[in-house]
């Protein structure tokens, strides 16, 4: 590019010869031009356009388009972009990403992302004389991106369908089973790792935020405001979402048939914190009826106990309600 802006007849463009440009102009493109980072400039009423190598690309076969209009270049596309411009030749920048735009560069119109910049140019008087465009293509990550989203999605109504057969196999096989009550709290943890399940998937099985998976897990043993909540923003990795979600629902179910929450002013506060390098996080029933050590410790105190896998769980049992404590390295929540 640095060869065709030299030899281009600048005479017969709204620009004038070279020779006679202004100052600034002369630099920003000597700017541009050395640049590796996708550039143009639009200069004057008729928004001529100067662009560097790694402008090309974006052009397709519509590179040999140089001292042409913006408006000429990007005509399919002018209607959208114009205001954008008229923004930075009056002034105002502005920054946008994964913009679509239809446009048509290789002989067939097409929808394609930017992620782009259109900042005003100025004379040393201050007077805005143009724009530079700052732009890079977006389309593959945005369109990977979407495509993910629609496999995310499928993998979630997949993994339902997984659960409810789980559910539905679980109460075929126990069907003769005659401790009805421990089939349906069988079918309650199922459900559990189904709504932690709920929880990854909206964070594309990433991460997710502690409080977001308590919400989630407590809400079903929530008939009103009997949950408080209250600690930083943390994040988990999916095996401490599924540790912890099922950690939250033993310890409601036990509140709601013993504790707390089995009568009607009963409360449950859930603290949390991160100090000395720990995530501490504390469970307090209050408020319901004289609590007592449990006499057996069973497989839902068990589950309690490993916490999220790692980490120190204590469990007491002081008249005032049931008081659970859990602390694991910050090092261990993101663990996958």
């Amino acid at each position: 590019m640095i060869e065709r802006v030299r030899s281009l007849d600048w005479a017969a463009t709204p620009l004038g010869a070279a020779a006679d440009w202004p100052v600034e102009l002369k630099t920003t493109v000597g700017t541009i031009l050395a640049s590796d980072f996708p550039a143009a400039i639009v200069w004057g009423p008729q928004f001529t356009t100067i662009y560097n190598d790694a402008f090309r690309p974006l052009l397709g076969n519509k590179h040999a388009c140089l001292g042409q209009g913006f408006d000429r270049i990007w005509a399919e596309a002018w209607d959208t972009i114009a205001p954008i411009a008229r923004r930075a030749y009056a002034g105002q920048s502005t920054f946008i990403s994964d913009f679509p735009l239809t446009i048509n560069r290789n002989g067939a119109a097409e929808e394609a992302f930017f992620t782009f910049s259109y900042s005003p140019l100025r004379l040393s008087d201050g007077t805005i004389v143009g724009m530079i465009d700052t732009v890079m293509e977006t389309t593959a990550s945005v369109r990977a991106r979407i495509q993910a989203e629609v496999l995310n999605h499928e993998l979630g109504h997949r993994l339902k369908n997984t659960v409810a057969m789980m559910q539905s196999l679980v109460l075929q096989t126990l069907r003769d089973v005659p401790d009805r009550g421990a089939v349906a709290a069988l079918m309650e943890r199922v459900a559990a790792m189904g709504h932690a399940h709920d929880v990854l998937l909206a964070s594309n099985w990433a991460a997710a935020d502690l409080r977001v998976v308590a919400a989630t897990v407590l809400a079903p043993h929530d008939p009103g405001d009997r949950f408080t909540l209250h600690g930083p923003p943390v994040t988990l990795g999916p095996r401490a979402v599924l540790g912890l979600s099922l950690m939250l629902h033993e310890l409601a179910t036990n509140a709601a048939k013993y504790g707390a929450l089995s009568v009607s002013d009963g409360h449950v506060t859930l603290d949390w914190r991160i100090h000395d390098g720990e995530l501490a996080l504390f469970w307090r029933e209050r408020d319901g009826p004289v609590c007592t050590a449990p006499a057996r410790t069973g497989f839902g105190s068990r589950l309690i106990d490993r916490g999220l896998g790692r980490g120190r769980v204590s469990r007491r049992y002081p008249a005032t309600g049931v008081e659970v404590d859990l602390h694991v390295p910050t090092a261990e929540l993101l663990d996958g």
